[in-house]
């Protein structure tokens, strides 16, 4: 099986081609990692195929905040420069000032 290079990095805000949310990557797997029963769970007119990156983000819509698992070929980059809302992300990163998320450091004491 040949892995292909993840486009999107951790902290990368991103949003779905084509659902209204929007999200942080806080993990990436190089190709589907999720349960058979999730995959299916996808209408097939738009279930994406496993072999590509998945990405794992904090993310939000309109109405609430949530953890998604995202094919690489449904996300674009969000170039709003809007912070997400999502309550873990100031647990694992913290904002630039470009706007994006870096992982926080892990301070040695």
């Amino acid at each position: 099986m040949k892995f292909r290079t993840a486009k999107y990095s951790l902290g990368q805000i991103v949003k779905h081609r084509k659902y209204p949310f929007r999200g942080v990557i806080f993990d990436i797997d190089p190709t589907f990692s999720n349960t058979e029963e999730w995959w299916l769970s996808i209408p097939e007119d738009v279930r994406p195929t496993k072999e590509q990156p998945f990405y794992h983000l904090f993310a939000e819509n309109a109405e609430t905040e949530y953890v998604a698992y995202v094919s690489e070929q449904n996300l674009l980059p969000d170039e709003s420069g809007q912070p997400v809302r999502h309550p873990q992300i100031a647990e694992m990163f913290e904002r630039t000032g470009d706007g994006g998320y870096k992982l926080r450091s892990r301070g040695m004491n």
